[in-house]
């Protein structure tokens, strides 16, 4: 029987191998275009020598794979104007708050409920919170990404000052996560901003989960839903998800109200402190809860929303309101349905 590696190595048309110079066998320098990378920049020969010295791949390895990426200057204009900030929150919600998107979800939650349990349990996540994460991130897991991923990563690592040093470090994860998978780094696709698999994980979160699991040979997060509906509940409840606390809640509040944007969050607030501002939450927990206040542009008026703790640990998958209020809707939409309208499997 094939490994999963060879499957999915295969089915992107890569090299069933391990990391190796023989996988990019026939690629060198003299290839390069104008438009992609100069491997005598000292930052990329600085990366270099780094993997090399730290790391154990040999020089020729490693430029082969730079040698392989190509300029892609289409991630870092989509990363400059995404959608969680460029479109209002009612745009946004109409867009991946889908009738389809809930059935879809409604399926996948029946089709993957032992797993799903198993993980709350463990977790202290609920099943429709990795539901709705794995619905936004890739339509569970139908859209994981076209773009190949060294492209990507080499782009912003070495053409995107803001976060170069940041993608330079995903750049040395995602070629140390494809020496330990054993695929092919020049084959592997994922997002335009260089996120992996159906829970769109960035090397570094996919490579920390890969040790977590040493038992697993090899963790597939392209197609084994065990592993990444694990791997979504771990990564949320790494970053501090409370078990059965608030997650999102709608209130009332006062003009002049000082209010949080759309490019992040945080709980700068408490149940008290709002109370005193003029906001008004039914069912409160207790006044030190700490929160953050939402306003959120509806079409033709405005919706205040507070997020606790948990919405908080959300939008550690994506650090955007509109993003993290939307999971919490679809969540909610997928939970209301499970309970009122049971789906059957699709086998």
């Amino acid at each position: 029987m094939m490994s999963w590696q060879v499957v999915r190595a295969m089915a992107l048309g890569a090299t069933p191998v391990f990391f190796a110079a023989a996988c990019v066998s026939g690629i060198s320098p003299s290839t390069l275009k104008s438009t992609d990378f100069d491997l005598s920049r000292p930052d990329i020969v600085a990366f270099i020598d780094e993997m090399v010295a730290k790391d154990g791949f040999s020089r020729d390895q490693v430029t082969a794979v730079v040698t392989a990426a190509r300029f892609r200057p289409e991630v870092t204009a989509t990363m400059d104007h995404p959608a969680e900030t460029t479109l209002a929150w009612w745009q946004y919600r109409q867009r991946f708050v889908t009738a389809s998107r809930i059935q879809e979800g409604l399926i996948y939650w029946h089709n993957n409920s032992a797993a799903l349990d198993a993980v709350a349990a463990e977790s202290g996540v609920p099943p429709e919170y990795v539901v709705a994460i794995l619905g936004i991130e890739t339509n569970y897991g139908r859209s994981t990404g076209a773009y190949r991923e060294i492209d990507t990563l080499m782009t912003f690592a070495f053409d995107y000052p803001a976060r170069a040093e940041f993608y330079r470090g995903e750049l040395r994860q995602f070629l140390l996560l494809a020496r330990d998978l054993g695929l092919n780094p020049i084959d592997i696709r994922g997002s335009y901003g260089g996120a992996l698999g159906a829970p769109q994980m960035m090397p570094s979160n996919y490579r920390h989960f890969v040790k977590a699991n040493p038992e697993e040979k090899a963790i597939n997060l392209w197609t084994d839903s065990k592993a990444i509906i694990t791997s979504t509940a771990d990564f949320l409840r790494d970053r501090g998800w409370i078990r059965d606390a608030p997650v999102l809640t709608d209130a009332q509040a006062d003009d002049g109200v000082s209010i949080v944007g759309s490019e992040g969050l945080n709980l700068n607030d408490t149940v008290g402190s709002l109370k005193v501002k003029g906001v008004r939450i039914e069912a409160a927990p207790p006044d030190t809860t700490p929160v953050v206040l939402i306003q959120a542009a509806l079409e033709h008026s405005v919706q205040y929303r507070v997020g606790f703790n948990n919405f908080y640990v959300i939008s550690r998958y994506n650090p955007r309101v509109n993003y993290a209020m939307a999971v919490c809707d679809l969540a909610q939409e997928l939970r209301h349905k499970v309970v009122a309208e049971p789906v059957a499997p699709v086998l």
